[in-house]
């Protein structure tokens, strides 16, 4: 078996698969992916904000904007998560 597989199982010799690891390894892998989209968001959008002419070290004043830039987006992203996250328990509460 690839070790793919390998992984899914609950370590048992009957091979049965654990629905629960199953869910904890999908979460982590959703976890993952999540953060990779924002970093590559938040280096698109500051790039292009912050960085007029491209070069091989940045000056003073792109390093501010990038460092400004990067924290607004994650306060940004922050601010909705826990708005998204909040709505959700609410909508679960409800049923």
């Amino acid at each position: 078996m690839d070790s793919f597989g390998s992984d899914l199982s609950s370590g048992s010799s009957s091979g049965k698969i654990d629905p629960g690891t199953i869910m904890e390894q999908v979460k982590v892998q959703i976890a993952v992916a999540n953060a990779q989209e924002l970093l590559q968001r938040m280096t698109d959008k500051c790039f292009k904000k912050c960085i007029g002419k491209p070069g091989s070290t940045l000056d003073n004043s792109e390093q501010k904007c990038i460092a400004m830039c990067m924290d607004r987006y994650m306060d940004a992203w922050n601010t909705v998560s826990r708005a998204y996250n909040s709505r959700l328990q609410r909508e679960r509460a409800r049923i």
